[in-house]
């Protein structure tokens, strides 16, 4: 399914609303750069050695992709999405379609992108873009349809009328595209914009006007394609990837107790029976095992902790080896008197 279908993820800018030094897409979420729970959603998917476009602090997102099968493409100057896409196109040489997506979309699955690949292939579409409602649309582009619901264009939020504004179907910046038409059309779009750039959301206009549909993947989780652009959104997808997570671990015979205060990374392992109280942190590629009890407040970092061990309230454990049965009292601090 996939073979044909080179994914390009764009990651070039800088992220003004996230008020930092940091490029937007290193970022953490749940112990990891944003940018690599797109990936892992790429590759969950089947698309194998995506392109990424970077740009802004290049070397330091280079050096976060150590060791993903990636094709680095450098976007010089920052002049919008449809350019960033065009510089990709040497990468998309040998792919009949190209899949692109944001590299501030976290909490996109491989799931909803295998769906929207199938969706497409049965459409035998030219053009398919996933849509979502959201009940505040601030900041994203709305999609605009004709009276039967066809897609006719997207209009950005700074050049959108105030009706317009009021559309509640976004776009949710994840496009399938047959290659040929993708680059052809990119080169035609053009800057008359309030922004001055190459905007890729352009080239659903210009399919239309050539006489081809444009297909929508209407995604019913919202959520999903959250796009992080500030603190409060980052905390947000955050909390939604901790409910992923404890979810997960539940299912497997964990016991959480307080989930929303517990924190375990996607890399460490939790065997079952084995019980996480509250204000519990798991990072790095921790191995806990069976029957394990893990106590208020204690924080374990690329630890191995055998079947049936204790490991008291507040101990802080780094790439430690705790032995089955072993019994780590709780960190106790007394203040003792003269």
């Amino acid at each position: 399914m996939s073979a044909s279908i080179t994914a390009v993820i764009l990651a070039a800018g800088k992220g003004t609303r996230m008020r930092s030094s940091l490029a937007k897409v290193l970022h953490e979420v749940l112990f990891r750069p944003m940018l690599h729970h797109v990936l892992d959603a790429v590759f969950e998917a089947g698309i194998q050695r995506p392109a990424v476009v970077i740009g802004h602090q290049r070397d330091r997102v280079l050096a976060a992709l150590d060791g993903y099968r990636i094709t680095p493409v450098v976007q010089e100057e920052q002049l919008g999405t449809g350019h960033a896409v065009l510089c990709a196109r040497q990468a998309c040489a040998d792919a009949d379609q190209v899949l692109i997506l944001c590299g501030d979309t976290p909490l996109l699955r491989g799931k909803s992108l295998e769906t929207m690949i199938h969706h497409h292939h049965r459409q035998k579409a030219l053009v398919t873009l996933m849509t979502t409602v959201v009940d505040d649309p601030f900041g994203y582009g709305r999609i605009l349809t004709d009276d039967q619901g066809a897609i006719l264009a997207i209009r950005e939020e700074k050049d959108a009328s105030h009706e317009e504004r009021r559309i509640k179907e976004i776009n949710g910046g994840i496009y399938l595209v047959q290659r040929d038409f993708l680059f052809s059309a990119l080169q035609r779009v053009g800057t008359d914009n309030s922004q001055g750039e190459v905007y890729l959301t352009d080239i659903v206009a210009l399919a239309r006007q050539e006489g081809h549909a444009v297909h929508g993947y209407a995604h019913d989780q919202a959520m999903d394609v959250l796009g992080v652009n500030s603190r409060a959104e980052l905390a947000l997808a955050q909390a939604e990837l901790q409910r992923r997570r404890n979810r997960q671990l539940m299912e497997q015979g964990v016991t959480l107790y307080g989930p929303e205060s517990i924190l375990v990374s996607q890399d460490s392992v939790i065997g079952p029976d084995t019980i996480i109280e509250a204000g519990v942190r798991i990072s790095g590629t921790s191995r806990v095992g069976r029957e394990v009890r893990l106590q208020t407040g204690a924080v374990l970092h690329g630890c191995r902790i055998g079947d049936g061990a204790v490991i008291g309230a507040h101990c802080v454990l780094t790439d430690c080896v705790i032995e089955p049965g072993q019994i780590l009292p709780p960190l106790t601090l007394k203040n003792e008197r003269p």
